[in-house]
């Protein structure tokens, strides 16, 4: 068994570290190029496998069952099939089991790319300028899953192995629903931790959740001549959102907000992502689709958010002129995730903590987000403790995302390092 603080050992894994740069970019290019939207995941998921297989783990791949997640509280509704869509995971099992056991998570998804042409370059076309690789889905997360790929490999290139069980697993549809790593925790990969590197440089001890929502109204068509006779189901829409924006600011206000959100700029946002409506440009809207995003914190449930807006759409309605030629409902669909809190005293976080200070020779922020990642399946329904540290990057789902490729190696040396110290380290 060796020392992971053995300063031989430590040398060595940042010479091996350092010696990943070139095919960081290599495989993070190879990576960024395959386009892994929402259903087309499959290509970069079959990249993932074969990159696996080369490293020596076991491959398992399985779709996601449905109809099993769907008794879980974890499950959020799905928005397409998951026929031909995989999860792959890398199973490491040691010849002995001496140290803690680990996932190593990442999503292999990413979302759309907006207007293209406001790109300076294609979103699917890495480009390295600097330090700096540009594509959709570079820095969230396709950069931290590299650099998971890398640590492991950097301490296989020494001749050691982890002594214990590490599960590298490359899911789908964290960015709208989790129930791809919610599904693996259903499949029975369990560990005594978990690190996602989603980018951020930082260490997560809390999200908010998150809940998508489809709002969908109906008015009174007319003739757009008396338009003032009829009901526009959009305009309608747009004033049933304003109702709930005002919803958002009161969860924002000082009194209302979570203790570890309390020093936060704007906690809670409320976001219309896209309204559809309408048939005719000389037609008074008939219909209207709003679909929305809604975060909340981690002390409240589901059901007191579902609630909240229901009863102030309800009110809204109520007090809207012309309500009788109006009709609402909400549908839920995506996102239906509680927020968590991590405990900054978990050994995960400070000996994560410890190997960054030792890697950087700084100290590492300990962050709250507003938004949601898959760590909360992990830490509400492994239990499993679970936090995302990552590389810097920005721009993520905007325009000209990027992720630094210093950065990306250094989370590489981090989390290699992380790996001997959580899980221990055998000679192969």
């Amino acid at each position: 068994m060796l020392r992971h603080d053995d300063s031989g050992f430590v040398r060595e894994l940042s010479a091996a570290v350092a010696a990943t740069r070139t095919d960081t970019v290599r495989m993070l290019s190879e990576l960024v190029a395959l386009p892994s939207l929402l259903g087309d995941e499959a290509g970069a998921q079959g990249w993932m496998a074969d990159t696996l297989g080369t490293m020596g783990l076991r491959v398992e791949r399985f779709d996601i069952d449905e109809a099993k997640l769907k008794a879980h509280p974890g499950w959020s509704p799905s928005l397409i099939s998951y026929d031909g869509r995989p999860n792959v995971v890398g199973v490491h099992a040691p010849r002995s089991v001496t140290g803690r056991s680990l996932i190593l998570n990442g999503h292999i998804d990413v979302v759309p790319v907006g207007n293209a042409s406001m790109w300076s370059t294609p979103p699917f076309q890495p480009r390295v300028d600097g330090d700096r690789l540009y594509g959709r889905g570079a820095a969230d997360m396709k950069a931290g899953i590299v650099a998971y790929l890398n640590a492991f490999r950097a301490l296989q290139a020494l001749g050691v192995e982890p002594a214990a069980p590490v599960y590298l697993q490359s899911v789908i549809e964290e960015e709208c629903t989790g129930n791809g790593a919610l599904a693996c925790l259903v499949q029975g990969y369990h560990a005594q931790a978990a690190v996602i590197p989603e980018p951020g440089d930082a260490i997560l001890v809390g999200q908010l959740g998150v809940m998508w929502l489809t709002l969908e109204v109906t008015g009174v068509p007319v003739h757009a001549m008396v338009a003032h006779t009829g009901t526009n189901a959009i305009d309608a829409a747009r004033n049933l959102f304003a109702e709930l924006k005002l919803l958002e600011r009161e969860w924002n206000e000082p009194n209302r907000r979570h203790a570890l959100w309390c020093h936060h700029e704007h906690p809670i946002n409320f976001n219309l992502g896209r309204l559809v409506g309408g048939e005719w440009p000389s037609s008074v809207a008939t219909t209207c689709r709003a679909d929305l995003r809604l975060s909340f914190y981690p002390d409240m449930t589901r059901a007191q958010v579902k609630a909240a807006v229901e009863a102030r759409l309800a009110e809204a309605h109520a007090a809207m002129p012309g309500r009788d030629g109006i009709t609402w409902k909400v549908e839920y669909r995506g996102f239906q995730s509680e927020g968590c809190v991590l405990d900054k005293g978990q050994p995960l976080v400070t000996e994560l903590a410890a190997t960054h200070r030792e890697v950087t020779g700084s100290e590492v922020e300990l962050v709250v987000g507003t938004g949601t990642t898959d760590a909360r399946s992990f830490n509400l329904y492994g239990p499993i403790p679970a936090t995302c540290y990552g590389p810097k990057g920005a721009d993520i789902h905007g325009i000209d995302e990027w992720v630094s490729i210093d950065s990306t190696v250094q989370v590489t040396e981090v989390l290699a390092r992380f790996v001997a110290r959580w899980c221990g380290v055998a000679r192969r």
